[in-house]
């Protein structure tokens, strides 16, 4: 896959490009929208819940917590985690704004 040119883009364009690839996946979809209604959790709950291998949520997890959405709390063997909600509003207000102002869009094409 070739690399981004990034330097062609406003800051603006590849903080929104960046956000939308951490969501990319349904798994991180279905990860997160678990941590909006279950507060916390530990990767067996999510195991159970979205039916994937233990490693394979682990990656996930870790996606998400490195972009910043989700934190992680060591308790005894197990990590607890949950939506960082700093970021969460970050997300929902950059990407948000975004999608709304492309709702002015003109209808009409060629």
């Amino acid at each position: 896959m070739g690399t981004t040119k990034g330097e062609l883009f406003t800051e603006e364009q590849n903080q929104i490009a960046a956000m939308a690839k951490v969501i990319a996946h349904p798994a991180r979809v279905a990860i997160l929208s678990f941590l909006v209604n279950a507060k916390d959790c530990v990767n067996k709950d999510l195991v159970a819940e979205l039916g994937l291998a233990q490693s394979t949520v682990s990656q996930h997890l870790n996606e998400l917590k490195k972009a910043g959405l989700v934190k992680g709390t060591i308790s005894g063997v197990n990590t607890c985690y949950c939506l960082d909600v700093e970021a969460w509003e970050m997300y929902r207000s950059t990407l948000g704004g975004f999608l709304t102002e492309l709702n002015d869009f003109n209808t009409t094409c060629c």
